[in-house]
């Protein structure tokens, strides 16, 4: 059983900071965890089961809770994507807002 917290800032922020690289990938990687404890948690009695349960035995019910104290247990890690994958995915972004721009030629 999880054992109680003595503040309610735990796990500390200086913590967590140890575990990624930036506050941002923090908050990001947490959220993203969050989300997915959420909805493994509404599709409990529909037998689905797509979604990883929580990694850890917490005594806190919410989501980004739990997902602090995954990441501060090592349970979940942030993996960056490959740099090839994000440059191709920004020139379709620009190619579509060119696209949308351009006017239609009248027929």
């Amino acid at each position: 059983m999880a054992e109680r917290r003595e503040t309610l800032m735990d796990p500390k922020m200086e913590d967590l900071l140890t575990k990624v690289d930036s506050k941002f990938t923090l908050v990001t990687l947490a959220s993203m965890r969050a989300r997915e404890i959420n909805d493994y948690y509404n599709q409990l009695g529909e037998g689905l089961g797509k979604i990883v349960p929580p990694q850890i035995d917490s005594v806190s019910h919410k989501p980004l809770t739990i997902s602090l104290e995954e990441i501060e247990a090592g349970k979940i890690e942030a993996v960056a994507r490959p740099e090839e994958e994000v440059v191709v995915e920004i020139e379709e972004v620009v190619a579509l807002e060119i696209a949308e721009d351009e006017p239609v030629p009248d027929e």
